[in-house]
């Protein structure tokens, strides 16, 4: 099975002009494209970056001012969801609790969520094999210090361990062209989750290529 490449744009970029000539470069790859909610339309991705905690019985919507419902996210198309990102986390204070909640949601409309996780204590209990889990050290998030693979084989066994060995397992964290095939042949994740370099479509299909 291939490798599963996530690209997370957050809040890039400006302008769906400028989205849609990214887009362009970078949809050929097959890769899940996870755009902000506005250029989601536009370009028919099929990633999200998040999504509400609470769908109301038979409606998937309610009073809930600027939040998107998985419902929404199901009727656009798209099929997976990155939930828990860190800075979801750190910015927005979101506990476990509430992105359980958020996981359970998305799967209730037949969304595939990607679980992003720093530590063990992140991961829900009796967590649904459709969940995919991302590990994403902090210290790598947008810093460009990597987790070496070693570190981040002793993580993906340790989430293995903890999941029952039943959901599949992503690296995050300053994923480039030249250290994408380690996480994948050396680590062995199952895929990664890609931020800063998918903004940027030679990096992100070299990527692609490399491990692919």
């Amino acid at each position: 099975m291939k490798p599963l490449i996530v690209a997370n744009w957050k809040c890039n970029p400006a302008t769906l002009k400028e989205a849609k000539a990214l887009f362009d470069q970078v949809k050929n790859t097959r890769a899940v494209i996870c755009p902000p909610f506005v250029y989601l339309s536009a370009l028919k991705a099929n990633g999200a970056q998040d999504c509400l905690w609470a769908s109301p019985a038979g409606e998937g919507g309610g009073a809930y001012t600027g939040e998107i419902s998985p419902l929404m996210l199901k009727n656009m198309g798209i099929k997976y969801v990155i939930l828990g990102h860190s800075e979801r986390r750190k910015y927005f204070k979101e506990t476990n609790e509430m992105i359980e909640k958020k996981l359970q949601a998305a799967l209730k409309v037949g969304l595939k969520p990607i679980l992003c996780i720093d530590k063990i204590s992140q991961i829900p209990t009796d967590l649904a094999a459709e969940v995919v889990v991302a590990y994403e050290p902090l210290f790598a998030i947008g810093t460009g210090k990597a987790c070496n693979p070693e570190r981040a084989e002793k993580m993906r066994m340790a989430i293995k361990r903890a999941t029952g060995g039943k959901n599949p397992i992503l690296y995050g964290g300053s994923v480039n062209a030249q250290n994408a095939r380690d996480y994948i042949y050396q680590a062995w994740f199952q895929g990664l989750l890609v931020g800063g370099a998918s903004l940027k479509p030679k990096e992100f299909v070299d990527i692609v290529k490399n491990v692919c």
